[in-house]
């Protein structure tokens, strides 16, 4: 059973890189409010690539290496702009985003 999960996540993630165009497009204005928020932090991006619901805050906050403060802020700024759901004490993004994130936004101003 395992090595069918692990073919189905290859096979996942494949489809997210060849989707990611279109994605992005279609996110455009989520992910300008996203890196509104983030700005320059490395820290702080580390920290949202994390939010996939299955961490804790006090995880993300081992993970990334933020600020617990710095991390409760982010928190609350993504929620007031809706780019997470309802639960705070494990963030989840409204939208997929990709591990190089910050990268392929910049690239692309």
């Amino acid at each position: 059973m395992s090595e069918d999960t692990e073919i189905l996540k290859e096979i996942r993630d494949l489809l997210r890189l060849m989707a990611e165009p279109a994605l992005a497009v279609r996110d455009q204005k989520l992910r300008t409010l996203l890196l509104e928020a983030v700005g320059k932090s490395k820290r702080k991006a580390d920290a949202v690539i994390l939010m996939d619901g299955s961490r804790s805050q006090a995880a993300i906050n081992r993970e990334s290496g933020i600020d617990m403060g710095d991390l409760s802020r982010l928190v609350k700024a993504l929620r007031e702009a809706s780019l997470i759901g309802v639960d705070d004490k494990h963030p989840k993004t409204v939208f997929p985003i990709p591990a190089n994130f910050l990268e392929a936004f910049k690239a692309s101003e």
